[in-house]
């Protein structure tokens, strides 16, 4: 399945010498359903792009799988208007997805959709792993100027967010972009998964507001340390260090603050 990330719209652009009309590249948004076992889970709005990656990297984020190897199968199939990725899940991890199953359908700013309890949406993290990253202001600096040469989507539309993957030594090692925040981070993550790379090797790096999902998708995905390039909501920085994962906000080429260890 090939759907193009970018489409042309006209519009009107206010000039010197008056008012003219112009194509202008904006980013495809659409429906895209992730279904288990046969059943719509969530259905997101997002870039056609990069689908097998969204698919696997949803699954690790929300929690649905542990691991690449729990899945079967993914097909992406083009329904026009809009697209469903059939995921088949191993019979171990099928079952134990039946048992919690709920279903949910949020834009893309939503990161609660479905949640039915305060409780379960204040579940406690896991703990990640200790970050032997030495990391400096001025590595994290380095990766926001290189991420935004891969940014290939925004330099056509400038209007998706990016996630990419910073290893100290070698630079970006991967890029994923979409019209939703969490959609690009999860879609980083199913490639960092499907390419077998550590997390604790490197960072993430995110164009996306700092919000409390954005930390809790990466603390699931095995991060150990997170980079934003706004300050983080309290909820955030808070369950950040109850996970003991180094946070790095205001990512800017001249400016970097540290927020947890």
């Amino acid at each position: 399945m090939a759907r193009p990330p970018v489409t042309t719209t006209q519009r009107l652009a206010r000039r010197a010498g008056g008012m003219a009309a112009a194509a202008r590249m904006v980013p495809e948004e659409t429906p895209v359903a992730l279904s288990y076992a046969g059943t719509t889970h969530a259905v997101m709005m997002a870039s056609p792009a990069d689908l097998e990656d969204f698919a696997l990297g949803f699954s690790l984020t929300e929690g649905i799988v542990a691991g690449p190897d729990e899945i079967e199968a993914i097909e992406v199939q083009d329904l026009g208007a809009g697209i469903d990725i059939q995921i088949r899940l191993k019979d171990q991890a099928n079952t134990r997805f039946q048992a919690r199953r709920r279903r949910l359908a949020g834009p893309v700013g939503c990161g609660l959709c479905g949640i039915e309890s305060i409780e379960e949406a204040m579940r406690a993290v896991t703990p990640v792993a200790a970050s032997k990253l030495a990391l400096t202001a001025k590595d994290v600096a380095l990766a926001v100027r290189l991420l935004s040469r891969q940014q290939k989507l925004h330099e056509e539309t400038g209007a998706v967010h990016a996630a990419g993957f910073y290893v100290p030594g070698k630079g970006i090692v991967a890029t994923r972009e979409d019209v939703g925040r969490h959609n690009a981070l999860d879609k980083l993550v199913g490639a960092m998964a499907r390419m077998n790379r550590p997390m604790a090797e490197g960072f993430i790096l995110s164009t996306a507001r700092c919000s409390y999902e954005i930390v809790e998708k990466s603390v699931r995905a095995g991060a150990t340390t997170l980079a934003t390039i706004s300050v983080p909501t309290s909820m955030a920085a808070a369950r950040a260090r109850d996970a003991g994962l180094s946070l790095f906000a205001l990512a800017r080429p001249d400016e970097v603050l540290r927020v947890t260890p």
